[in-house]
């Protein structure tokens, strides 16, 4: 075979590397599975004659269960002592415990309101100047937390509030924080990496509930489930009326490049916007937990803690 020597081939341009500002804009992510998940948070249960009718065929249920369950254990006492007597006490055991755990969750509910109060009280003590009553919830919040109350020689009002706050609360408000940014972080790369939408929704759901319980107990709360849903509720419900439930275009250029994050996936921009969502969520609980209004203590902002959650889980590229 006659060798011809090398094939040279023409090429009329040298190919341009890709150019990712110049890629098709994608739909803006607005963040669907948190928005969802807002969405079931602040429904209200319960409420007007459906929820009655609910309440009554509840009652009526249960009490046709126990009637037959006794009738069960009756009858079973008479055919064999020993079998109907640990049915028995098996049902007693139920008993107990289904009111063991209404107890558990009043007392959680109180614990929750307890904050909501001394907060409140703090607030109009510090408008008016209250000194006495400025005392009184700073010995409530010391005793909350099994402190000692080191304000009994400050002279004014803010001073024992914002001695109270430096003394007991900075510390737990850091607490806080790690647990909104392990929060936002996990909402963010579920809705990453989770291709279906309910799943998504699910896991932001989860995530948020368990973040809302963690921050109530940090301050001292510890809300049952039926507290915690509540509690989810009210932040859900403030985030909503106060506007606070769409996240501006700044928070997320500060955390993943803004635009080009938009052009690469549109994944990636949906966990940044829930994860971001999650953050905000973080805030408001932390705001309506802590039993003392922010004075000395710094107010997180919702882009720095979203930044630090997520920093290094979506490279800008």
């Amino acid at each position: 075979m006659e060798n011809r020597g090398p094939i040279l081939i023409e090429l009329d341009a040298a190919e341009a590397p890709a150019d990712v500002a110049a890629a098709p804009e994608v739909d803006a992510p607005e963040g669907a599975a948190m928005q969802a998940a807002l969405g079931s948070m602040a429904r209200k249960r319960g409420g007007g004659p459906g929820s009655w009718a609910l309440a009554a065929g509840g009652a009526l249920v249960s009490l046709a269960v126990s009637v037959a369950a006794w009738d069960f254990a009756a009858r079973l006492i008479e055919r064999a002592p020993l079998l109907g007597w640990l049915a028995a006490v098996l049902a007693g055991v139920l008993a107990l415990a289904l009111v063991l755990w209404a107890g558990k969750e009043a007392l959680g509910y109180a614990r929750v309101a307890r904050l909501d109060r001394l907060r409140a009280r703090a607030s109009a003590a510090l408008v008016a100047g209250d000194l006495t009553e400025a005392r009184a919830v700073a010995a409530a919040v010391a005793g909350l937390y099994g402190a000692e109350d080191r304000t009994l020689e400050a002279l004014d009002a803010e001073a024992v509030i914002e001695g109270a706050e430096a003394h007991l609360l900075i510390a737990l408000d850091a607490r806080v924080e790690v647990e909104i940014q392990t929060a936002a972080r996990a909402v963010a790369l579920a809705t990453a990496i989770i291709p279906l939408a309910f799943a998504d929704v699910a896991a932001a759901l989860s995530a948020n509930l368990r973040m809302i319980r963690r921050i109530a107990e940090i301050y001292g709360g510890r809300p049952g489930a039926f507290g915690n849903w509540r509690l989810a509720r009210s932040v859900a419900v403030h985030l909503m009326a106060t506007g606070l439930v769409a996240v501006t275009d700044d928070v997320i250029h500060s955390v993943a490049g803004g635009g080009l994050l938009s052009k690469l996936s549109r994944r990636f921009g949906e966990g940044v916007v829930n994860g971001a969502l999650t953050a905000r969520v973080g805030l408001a609980a932390m705001e309506l937990c802590r039993p003392l209004p922010f004075r000395m203590g710094r107010k997180p902002g919702v882009s720095a803690v979203t930044a630090t959650a997520l920093k290094g889980l979506f490279d800008r590229g």
